[in-house]
């Protein structure tokens, strides 16, 4: 992950999943506000567990690269089987994957299984990972000092609003305030780990008195004097602040364009369901043609949420 790939890489799943949430429980919030309740995954109408299969694919992905692929890790443990020092970062990386494939793994199978608290249980497995994100990175073995360091700090401000908001999830399904600003911080843990990898590992971005340090093969920025230092970080302040607001602006702007749409459109989407819901059986043939293409318009109009 000490690498621009390697932030950029999880960045863009990130993004990729908050926004599909944010979606999400935007379109179930505008077709109907009064019954609405969160879910911590979505199923789609052609494959129900797409979502949860791409979660274990690239965290399976991020794993191997972590500890076996990737550049100096074909052997991740010593010949007496202990690991060494400059792998301890590649099994942080690599355990904080391990432990969103275990969300979504155990997704599926409480979905499979049917279970009454299975919305309750993943919230909770979800809440496990990212609290076991922010422990990794809190603790991690690289001494994440200077810039990169306060890039690192910031993100686990983060990460510590996605699993407060995981919490109250469980206590408060049918919030959709929670449900919408978990969406958001998930979508901004990915934007911020886009960032960080391009502002600490491209030359042209390195703060002024600063510059790439080769330390033990973990390309860091260093500050030739601590006012240069003190002035990089600075910078790194001002960046989250207005990556703060650009978040805030972008996701709101989305709810009112989104509610809009779908509100202009949820009556017409409420007569679509109750002619699919009521066709009679001696237009069987016809009507059950005509609704299943009128099922998928839906479908594919509003993200092929199977809600």
């Amino acid at each position: 992950m000490g690498s621009l790939a390697g932030h950029v890489a999880p960045g863009i799943a990130f993004v990729v999943l908050g926004l599909w949430h944010l979606l999400n429980h935007i379109k179930l919030h505008s077709l109907n506000s009064t019954s609405f309740t969160s879910s911590p995954w979505f199923p789609c109408a052609k494959i129900r567990y797409i979502e949860l299969y791409l979660i274990m694919l690239a965290t399976s992905i991020s794993m191997a690269i972590e500890l076996v692929i990737g550049p100096q890790k074909h052997h991740p443990f010593d010949t007496d089987g202990t690991i060494p020092s400059n792998h301890l970062r590649n099994f942080e990386h690599a355990t904080i994957s391990l432990t969103f494939f275990t969300y979504a793994a155990f997704a599926v199978i409480l979905d499979r299984m049917s279970c009454k608290t299975q919305f309750a249980l993943t919230q909770f497995i979800g809440a496990i990972a990212f609290a076991q994100e922010l422990l990794l990175f809190r603790l991690h073995s690289t001494d994440h000092m200077g810039v990169e360091g306060h890039y690192h700090l910031l993100l686990q401000f983060v990460i510590l609003v996605c699993l407060t908001t995981a919490l109250l999830g469980i206590r408060l399904p049918k919030s959709f305030l929670i449900a919408f600003v978990r969406s958001a911080s998930i979508f901004s843990q990915g934007l911020w780990f886009i960032l960080t990898g391009y502002m600490l590992w491209t030359p042209e971005f390195i703060p002024k008195g600063c510059f790439i340090h080769n330390d033990d093969g973990h390309r860091v920025v260093q500050c030739h004097t601590e006012e240069a230092l003190q002035r990089a970080k600075s910078l790194v302040n001002l960046a989250f602040s207005w990556f703060l607001v650009g978040v805030t602006v972008f996701s709101v702007s989305l709810y009112v364009v989104l509610d809009r749409i779908i509100g202009e459109n949820k009556a017409e989407y409420a007569t679509l369901k109750r002619e699919d819901e009521h066709s009679d059986d001696i237009e069987s043939q016809e009507d059950t043609k005509f609704g299943a293409f009128k099922s998928f318009y839906w479908y594919k109009k509003w993200w092929f949420c199977n809600n």
